[in-house]
């Protein structure tokens, strides 16, 4: 469920096109960037515009065509002297992580195809040794991995075992989905070896979705997909020497099923491998050093938890790759939560620890680690969990430096440069939104004004940020949007937005907040209060007791706080308590529903999309990570699911779910369904054939979405004044 934060962030950014904050590609010494353009690739001077072509783009028409290649992605050899090109790139399940590439060579002006021989769009993670000479990618269409030298052109194959089932350099698809892991090999600093993960999913069991509608006979399509108590895929990692040839199994101890591990890299000296593995239950974690030359681990860190502890793919945009070395390698920066609050350390190779961030307020994304200039570049916000800030502190620790001026009030991002003296600035907070500056780092003066600036418009309201308080003495944060036509003496309809779940904030001082883009028209305009709260348990910087109160909890603590809250608002003069709706998606549908069922003298209408009707039917490294092992603990997964409480629904509900979702299958649209109608609770249904989590695919299914959740909304929770 960890990619539901896709939905939240469309949700809430949908209608700024094309101003989201795009990632650079830097170059090393860090004053430019690349940048593709009709002209090819360039390199852009971001204080003065100044742009000269790096690669033009008669470079990128392969031989005997006439057409340019359509490029995703490009990485740039140690010596600049080869490109790898990425494109006609495909979904695997998220992200499109497979494709085509080609390297082209400035020397001799050559543009060569890798791996030419295999299917179209099956080459993943291609990437340059450190000298730039051989390439290595992964084949999905047989999970192994090849290394193709550039001089020659010959393809040598290193794993010999992959099939649809054994996985080679990559992952399976929780990996993937929870953890954020999907390129799964790495080449030593010296670049005489490969380390790489093996999965061994042959005991998972396939989750089968059927399609109806693509032949005149259905046909299933099988998912990889472990269940809730059902036992992971074996993990392990390996080792090849290009010199030697020789294939070996690194030594990590613990059980390879009963164990997670999210990350490994190479330690700088080419050396050791470093790895961080999880216990099943996620409350455990040990970070390993191996010594490549004897396979000896050495277990030089360990931290516990009565809850889960989370990996680097949460506070580093959903990506747990690198390790963040100092001292010319003989440390490296570690994020841990384990004093309360989400705070950096640092770790040497004997294992003593040392607290960098000395301030009791929580981190919020890494940012960039400038060893040169020995800082630590960091977001955080310590009095307002609902914004966005950039801090600094020295690699030696200390207490943190805020660094955004005081005048910017709401969400700050930074795209820093690797030389970690200047940033690409954009600004936003529930009134407007302003991009591109360029600042001078770390005093933050500005040497290139905001080129870009959007004010919301009235007609679509502007929230407004409160905070409430509930019979628990649990204080949530909201925002609220009103009608355009607002009288106090009068009473509206409230429709709140929910999700609740530890993937994902939906109370944030950003561009997007009070936002429906599932709505057709302005629900301000047609006269509704658009609300949403922040209950205890989402991934809000307010500390870690507020985050992990949920563990063992999930359906029960949010969903309390929720209708508490609810009960709070209904007080205020101008609410009318017969026209209360809730919606939300995935985590937030599964929320809606049991809001209905376990409140329903509250909750009058309810449309919830994609939800997860029982815990025990999601998987294993989710739910597991944040209720335990079903094994140890029933209860608590059967007290958490809607399931339990279809039969209390009282008021309207508009259930939707794509046949097709592989995330949130729609088996639990079906469990659902039979529980409502053997209690005889009177619902409307939209599936959406083979749409997926997103329910996006396929022509005029996002318009239809919107038209159905308008006329639905509308009809049993009618807007206006009364």
């Amino acid at each position: 469920m960890k990619k539901l934060l896709i939905i939240f962030f469309f949700t809430l950014l949908c209608y700024i096109p094309n101003l989201l904050l795009a990632q650079r590609l830097w170059t090393e010494d860090g004053g430019h960037y690349y940048k593709f353009s009709d002209n090819g690739i360039e390199i852009v001077n971001p204080i003065n515009a100044q742009r000269t072509i790096f690669l033009p783009s008669a470079a990128l028409v392969p031989k005997g065509q006439s057409a340019a290649l359509k490029i995703s992605d490009f990485s740039i050899s140690p010596d600049k002297e080869h490109i790898l090109l990425y494109t006609n790139s495909k979904r695997v399940w998220r992200e499109e992580t497979r494709g085509d590439y080609w390297v082209y060579q400035k020397k001799t002006n050559q543009l060569t195809q890798l791996g030419k021989t295999f299917p179209p769009s099956q080459l993943m993670f291609a990437k340059f040794n450190p000298q730039g000479t051989k390439v290595a990618y992964v084949n999905k269409s047989n999970h192994n991995i090849y290394i193709e030298d550039l001089a020659t052109g010959t393809i040598k194959q290193i794993t010999k075992d992959g099939t649809d089932r054994i996985i080679n350099g990559t992952f399976d698809w929780v990996y993937e989905e929870e953890f954020g892991c999907k390129d799964g090999f790495r080449w030593s600093p010296d670049g005489n070896a490969i380390a790489y993960w093996k999965l061994d999913a042959s005991t998972i069991r396939n989750f089968l979705m059927i399609n109806n509608t693509d032949s005149i006979y259905s046909y299933t399509i099988p998912i990889e997909y472990p269940k809730v108590g059902q036992s992971p895929s074996a993990c392990s990692i390996w080792t090849y020497q290009l010199t030697t040839d020789a294939t070996t199994s690194v030594q990590v101890p613990g059980d390879a099923i009963q164990h997670y591990i999210p990350r490994m890299e190479w330690s700088l000296d080419s050396k050791q491998i470093i790895l961080q593995q999880l216990n099943r239950k996620q409350n455990e974690s040990k970070i390993y050093l191996v010594d490549v030359a004897t396979n000896t681990p050495k277990n030089i860190y360990t931290e516990t938890s009565d809850s889960w502890i989370d990996i680097k793919s949460r506070w580093n945009n959903n990506d747990p790759s690198g390790w963040d070395w100092i001292q010319n390698g003989k440390a490296f920066i570690w994020v841990s939560e384990k004093d309360g609050w989400r705070k950096i350390y640092q770790i040497d190779l004997m294992g003593n620890e040392k607290l960098i961030t000395k301030a009791d307020y929580d981190i919020i994304n890494l940012k960039l680690m400038d060893t040169k200039g020995e800082t630590i570049y960091f977001s955080a916000s310590p009095t307002n969990a609902t914004q966005n800030y950039l801090y600094s502190v020295s690699t030696k620790g200390g207490t943190p430096k805020r660094l955004t001026p005081a005048g910017y009030a709401g969400t700050c991002e930074y795209d820093i440069a690797k030389n970690g003296k200047i940033a690409i600035f954009d600004f936003n907070n529930h009134k407007e939104y302003k991009r591109n500056a360029v600042i001078e780092l770390p005093n933050h003066n500005t040497l290139v004004d905001f080129s870009e600036s959007l004010i919301k418009k009235s007609e679509n309201g502007i929230a407004e940020f409160f905070k409430i308080t509930t019979i628990d003495h649990i204080e949530l944060d909201g925002w609220m949007v009103k009608p355009l036509d607002f009288d106090p003496n009068k009473k509206y309809p409230v429709v709140f937005m929910v999700y609740g779940e530890p993937a994902s904030q939906t109370v944030l001082d950003n561009f997007g907040a009070g936002m429906n883009h599932l709505y057709q028209g302005s629900m301000a305009k047609d006269g509704y209060i658009y609300i949403s709260l922040e209950n205890r348990g989402t991934p809000a910087p307010k500390g870690s007791q507020w985050r992990k109160s949920i563990y063992r909890k999930i359906g029960q603590l949010n969903i309390r706080d929720q209708a508490m809250g609810a009960k709070e608002i209904l007080k205020w003069p101008y609410v009318d308590s017969s026209r209360v709706a809730v919606w939300g998606w995935s985590g937030g549908g599964s929320s809606t529903l049991n809001l209905l069922g376990q409140y329903p003298d509250i909750y009058k209408t309810g449309i919830a999309i994609a939800a997860v009707a029982d815990q025990l039917l999601y998987d294993n490294v989710y739910q597991e990570r944040y209720m335990g092992l079903p094994q140890e603990n029933l209860a608590d997964f059967q007290n958490g699911s809607p399931l339990k409480y279809a039969k209390n629904i009282k008021g309207n509900l508009l259930y939707i779910h794509g046949t097709g979702d592989d995330n949130v299958h729609y088996q639990n649209a079906e469990v659902l369904i039979n529980e409502l109608v053997k209690n005889n609770v009177q619902f409307q249904l939209m599936s959406y054939p083979n749409r997926s989590h997103s329910i996006n695919e396929g022509a005029g299914t996002s318009l239809h979405l919107k038209t159905l959740f308008t006329n639905y909304l509308k009809q049993h929770c009618p807007p206006g004044a009364r």
